[in-house]
């Protein structure tokens, strides 16, 4: 993956620096170090970086990396603390029957799947806000907050009440959204043997992240949603009228 890491700063002073991620990019390295990591990108730019909290690979949009001790202390101490205010937008299979609501399920690790959580009893708080912005036909675009960080909670919680995030190959079905499954006399261009997704990435964007700075100033940063999110969004809207 190749992009130009300025594309993507949304905030830099000399604290912090806030990225739009984009999916399928690592935040840290992984274990086996081999593949780009946007931190290995950011150390490039700006030498010593730390690490304040992650996203998923495949989730796109805002994370925060500090640029010195004194900040990393400071933000870590907020995020752990549950000070921050974190927002994201996802798709979701399906309509929900609630049109908001408070998933409060524990989180562990799966027993037997590798990598992968699930909702267990005996498991770590987990706390998610859900708010449905749009419902259409077969998705609905809904908004999270959540107030705690555990590893994968949105897609966990989603997938608990049966509504997993869109394109998510881990706990949902994993299928792209096609056009042709919102349009009901879709026809395939002839340049084309077969059809392109509309959307083939998990559907899920960090989209608003809120904390306060080293010398208080109160931080309210947002990322726009990516142009393949946005376009899908405006077809499934397409389609409703």
């Amino acid at each position: 993956m190749s992009f130009m890491i300025a594309d993507h700063i949304v905030f830099q002073n000399e604290d912090f620096v806030a990225i739009n991620k984009p999916s399928g990019l690592l935040t840290i390295p992984d274990r086996e170090g081999k593949e780009l990591s946007l931190k290995s990108i950011l150390k490039e730019r700006f030498g010593e970086i730390f690490t304040v909290h992650r996203l998923d690979r495949d989730t796109s949009g805002l994370v925060v990396f500090a640029l010195n001790e004194a900040a990393h202390k400071h933000l870590s101490q907020q995020f752990e603390a549950r000070e921050t205010d974190k927002i994201y937008n996802g798709l979701v299979l399906g309509k929900l029957i609630s049109e908001e609501g408070v998933i409060n399920e524990p989180i562990a690790e799966h027993p037997t799947k590798r990598g992968l959580m699930t909702v267990w009893r005996k498991g770590k708080e987990s706390v998610t806000e859900y708010k449905v912005l749009e419902s259409f036909r077969l998705y609905s675009l809904v908004q999270f907050k959540i107030l705690t960080g555990r590893t994968h909670q949105i897609r966990v919680h989603m997938k608990h009440i049966g509504h997993p995030i869109a394109c998510d190959a881990s706990y949902g079905d994993g299928k792209p959204i096609l056009l042709s499954q919102l349009k009901t006399k879709f026809k395939l261009s002839q340049a084309d043997e077969e059809e392109r997704p509309l959307l083939n990435r998990l559907a899920l964007h960090s989209s608003q992240l809120s904390f306060h700075g080293i010398n208080n100033d109160h931080f309210s940063l947002q990322a726009p949603l990516p142009k393949d999110f946005r376009a899908t969004i405006n077809q499934l809207q397409k389609a409703k009228r």
